[in-house]
């Protein structure tokens, strides 16, 4: 039987799920996890988790033409564990069905109730020739 909920409401129910743990040691297992599909949508869980309890600015995730996957949180300019490329391609394509990008450019809000509070974010796309970024940006 195939799962028909949206992406949008599986982000939040893991946001749900992982809302006690420690989302950057979760996020260091991601790239281990055979289901692709389900890893991309736990990182960004984890990376809106990571967010909100580091008071995150904004976390921006970084594709390149080599494939290689580069992700910042700004509070602080510092690099945040890659998820790996092939993770990492999916988190994009991920967060661009969300937001409902079909072109090079996009951005919509994104609100996600976790455990009894709810959080808006802004997500963004943009496609400049090779290279895709994905920004998440943290209510102020």
């Amino acid at each position: 039987m195939k799962d028909k909920r949206n992406l949008h409401q599986k982000v939040q129910e893991l946001c749900d799920c992982f809302a006690t743990t420690d989302p950057l040691m979760e996020m260091a297992k991601v790239p281990h996890e055979s289901d692709k599909d389900e890893a991309a949508l736990k990182w960004v869980a984890l990376a809106v988790l990571h967010g909100v309890t580091a008071g995150a600015e904004k976390v921006r995730i970084t594709r390149r033409a080599d494939g290689s996957v580069d992700v910042r949180a700004k509070y602080r300019e510092a690099p945040l564990r890659s998820p790996g490329s092939e993770v990492g391609a999916k988190i994009i394509e991920t967060l661009k069905h969300v937001i409902g990008v079909e072109g090079d450019k996009g951005k919509s809000p994104l609100a996600l109730g976790i455990r009894d509070s709810s959080l808006e974010l802004k997500v963004k796309y943009e496609k400049d020739g090779s290279e895709e970024t994905v920004t998440i940006k943290f209510p102020g």
